[in-house]
């Protein structure tokens, strides 16, 4: 990215975007979305799309009613404070428990966990909130690279331009408080930016410079996303990028390179 690119860019949160439920159309709603805010996608424009309306497009929000714990989530439950059947939503989501911990005053411990699909956070990503369903939980889609492919290919041949899309969700970090925007799918859009190689400002040689790119970019939707204001639809219009086939486990760390387990 330029300087004068940089100096231009535009981060719009998309309003109007109605609730979806399972089943829906979600390329075309967020088409509609696109054209009723006056913001028809042009060349190079960036969509980020929170996992939420994802997921619920794709049924992925389970009524802790159908749950039935196994023994596991039943003695996880027993040691953090929590309700058993999600702990076994949690489990089914998870190909390994990293760590379960409850500091003490807490009514409510916490399982971090390896998704399966790679991602290392809290819960398996397995959430409670912005839902209409009450006593459930929502999981990530089964393969959120497959449904932002599906939802950029069909945007693309709609208004006959070149975008790409990134499905966020919001994770913690190990060493410093709060969340933040991350990227879960991606379509046509970088992993990273690699700058190996290059020179920096005062002529030195790069030797580890990768910059996050599709993380940067969920990163900074958040920053015009509001939980409850129901705007899960973020554009980015002025960035120089290529297209790449980038799938989002090219932003995880390999297990030969991890420092901390």
């Amino acid at each position: 990215m330029t300087d004068s690119m940089a100096s231009s860019l535009c981060i719009t949160a998309i309003p109007d975007v109605p609730d979806i439920v399972e089943g829906d159309d979600l390329a075309a709603i967020v088409g509609d979305c696109l054209v009723a805010s006056g913001h028809t996608p042009v060349e190079g424009d960036i969509l980020c799309v929170a996992q939420k309306v994802f997921s619920k497009a794709e049924g992925c929000v389970y009524p802790l009613s159908s749950i039935t714990p196994s023994p596991e989530a039943l003695r996880y439950a027993e040691e953090l404070g929590k309700d058993p059947r999600k702990v076994e939503i949690v489990l089914r989501e998870s190909a390994e428990v990293v760590r379960a911990f409850r500091h003490p005053g807490q009514s409510e411990g916490t399982m971090i966990c390896r998704h399966r699909l790679g991602f290392i956070s809290a819960n398996a990503a397995v959430d409670e909130s912005n839902i209409a369903e009450t006593d459930a939980a929502m999981t990530l889609p089964p393969d959120p690279d497959a449904s932002v492919v599906a939802m950029r290919d069909a945007l693309e041949a709609r208004f006959g331009c070149r975008i790409g899309v990134v499905m966020t969700d919001t994770f913690g970090r190990p060493w410093r408080i709060a969340q933040v925007n991350v990227a879960i799918g991606l379509a046509g859009v970088p992993a990273t930016l690699r700058e190996q190689g290059n020179e920096d400002a005062w002529g030195r040689t790069m030797k580890v410079t990768e910059a996050a790119f599709a993380d940067e970019l969920a990163a900074a939707s958040g920053l015009v996303v509001k939980k409850a204001a129901k705007t899960p639809l973020v554009l980015f219009r002025g960035l120089d990028w290529s297209p790449s086939q980038s799938k989002a486990e090219d932003l995880l760390r390999g297990k030969q390179e991890d420092m901390f387990r």
